[in-house]
């Protein structure tokens, strides 16, 4: 049952090809059903090479995506793409932008519903969705990003996004998903002071997001069917191999850990996320998987280095419940991140190849 030994977050290097077809469709040399078919073509590329280095959970790499986030949210209904005025992300001058709340939310429409029904078709194995987690509606503009005319009092506004979450959780179980995992930076984000004092002049208390976001989770699954395997995804920004916060998870674990779902991957590839003190709070019915291997440079990682720091999680989270992957995906938006495609596969390939050493196997 999912999360596996050997996981990943979701999101692969999109190939140049793809790259220049979305390009070609925005300046109109390309139809978006010509686009679509190449899509479909690189998409069983990657998960045939997913199958074939030994991974479980397959993904579509986000290939249908422009950002890891925003091309789920932006469908919702009352839901608005503006610019970010929040931390920035270091090293790069485009920034993504922020989903603001200028209507009601409801889900009104499919959303990625046959975009997984494609991939499931696609692999033999485990496909595995991901989607941004409800709080990734509040957490960079907070308070001041949902509008107060539509929702004067926010209790509303959480009980909306819960309802339209499980709404979409529903269509996509219906469709056959049985791995799904909610992207959601905000529990990592919070471990920063800096990112907590945005938080504050948006109008928000920091130290209540985390069970705030927690419950609208749970609420979210309420009505999940028992076949539904569901993770948490969290860490510290992840565009062009640049990051947004630093920071440990000792001010949020206890409250994340309460969350319904099966696994939580947490980044753990830099001194940025802290000690493994806070893995104190997971309760033994759940698995963590170890994000330790970096998504954001080339250089592959020692193997002896990444079962000496499993083995220090080990003093902490009971062997069994741990897995391995990387800290986040590969591209969390198209133009995805400073490493190149050999590389990218290498770092799955030891993933794997640890997990097998670690408990035998990779699922």
């Amino acid at each position: 049952m999912p999360p596996f030994r050997a996981d990943h977050v979701g999101s692969l290097l999109r190939p140049d090809a793809l790259i220049a077809a979305r390009h070609d469709v925005r300046c109109g040399r390309l139809s978006p059903a010509e686009l679509c078919e190449r899509e479909h073509e690189a998409i069983r590329e990657v998960v045939a090479k997913q199958e074939s280095i030994g991974l479980e959970a397959i993904t579509d790499g986000e290939f249908r995506r422009e950002w890891w986030h925003l091309d789920f949210l932006s469908q919702l209904h009352g839901v608005t793409l503006r610019e970010n005025p929040g931390p920035k992300f270091g090293g790069t001058e485009v920034q993504p932008p922020i989903a603001a709340v200028t209507g009601k939310i409801r889900y009104t429409r499919s959303i990625m519903v046959s975009a997984f029904e494609f991939l499931k078709g696609a692999t033999r194995r485990t496909a595995k969705l991901t989607i941004p987690s409800p709080s990734m509606l509040h957490l960079r503009g907070g308070r001041s990003a949902v509008s107060r005319e539509v929702y004067p009092d926010l209790e509303e506004f959480w009980g909306d996004v819960a309802a339209a979450y499980g709404e979409s959780i529903a269509a996509f179980a219906a469709a056959g998903c049985t791995y799904l995992q909610l992207d959601d930076v905000s529990f990592a984000y919070l471990g920063d002071e800096k990112f907590r004092e945005s938080c504050r002049r948006n109008g928000d208390d920091p130290l209540e997001l985390p069970g705030r976001y927690v419950q609208t989770i749970n609420e979210a699954l309420r009505g999940r069917p028992s076949g539904l395997a569901v993770t948490l995804h969290t860490c510290h920004g992840n565009f062009r191999s640049s990051w947004a916060t630093a920071g440990g998870y000792e001010l949020v674990a206890e409250s994340m850990f309460q969350s319904n779902i099966d696994g939580f991957f947490m980044e753990f590839d830099s001194a940025r996320s802290g000690s493994y003190e806070p893995l104190r709070f997971l309760p033994r019915t759940k698995k963590l998987v170890l994000g330790l291997v970096t998504t954001k440079v080339g250089q592959i990682e020692s193997e002896d280095e990444i079962l000496r720091r499993i083995d220090a999680a080990a003093k902490i989270v009971p062997l069994e419940n741990l897995c391995l992957s990387p800290q986040c995906g590969f591209a969390s938006h198209e133009t995805g991140n400073k490493l190149s495609h050999d590389e990218q596969w290498r770092k799955l390939e030891l993933v794997v190849r640890v997990a097998q050493k670690v408990w035998g196997t990779a699922s």
